[in-house]
């Protein structure tokens, strides 16, 4: 069984599927066939190298006070904490992610995506670092030992796999991540609770009808 993950990196929502994902791939009885790929998806392709504050640029993007946005990070950050993850998202350095989901090819190439995926999670929110930073992209890489990371980010390297996945989504209807296609057959959209992914994946072992959870 090969399941796909569409996700951006800066995506809260796309942290919390990644756990609840794993939560229910712990309780799969046939999880040691399952292949997991990790594909690239920008949700925001032309927003800046670095940008300013985060709880600005959404209220600007979907009209909101910011009050109203720290109230949905509080939301989010509670929802977070039951995953077991920490997020702090008024101190979240936003910005483009091209160049990251660059690195994630570079470490799908070695059989490190899903390290790397984490890895870059993990920096972003609880550590709050700048995920367009190319010195942290360098330093994330190596820890993972690719030694040339500084040498591919440096060049064009693997931003036509970036495209290539982003091409994939938009053939496949993906608008809003993340997005888990299991064999080309089965969807399953948004950071659904894990008996519900379960669900999906125990009815992929035999034929059915291909729907979207």
């Amino acid at each position: 069984m090969k399941i796909e993950i569409w996700s951006d990196v800066v995506c809260p929502w796309c942290y919390i599927g990644k756990r609840r994902f794993e939560s229910a791939l712990a309780r799969f009885d046939h999880a040691d066939e399952v292949e997991v790929e990790w594909k690239s998806f920008e949700l925001d392709p032309n927003a800046p190298v670095h940008r300013g504050s985060t709880a600005e640029h959404l209220a600007r993007k979907y009209g909101m006070t910011l009050e109203q946005v720290a109230r949905s990070h509080e939301r989010m950050t509670a929802l977070a904490a039951v995953e077991g993850l920490e997020y702090h998202l008024d101190e979240t350095k936003g910005g483009n992610t091209f160049d990251a989901h660059r690195l994630l090819q570079l470490a799908k190439a070695r059989g490190l995506g899903g390290e790397m995926k984490g890895r870059l999670l993990r920096a972003y929110f609880p550590e709050r670092e700048p995920m367009a930073g190319r010195e942290l992209l360098v330093r994330l890489g190596e820890e993972l030992g690719l030694a040339d990371a500084a040498e591919v980010l440096a060049s064009d390297a693997y931003a036509d796999a970036v495209r290539r996945d982003e091409h994939e989504a938009r053939l496949l209807g993906i608008s809003a991540v993340p997005f888990f296609v299991v064999d080309r057959y089965y969807g399953i959209e948004g950071a659904q609770p894990p008996e519900a992914i379960l669900d999906t994946l125990t009815r992929a072992v035999a034929p059915g009808t291909p729907q979207v959870a």
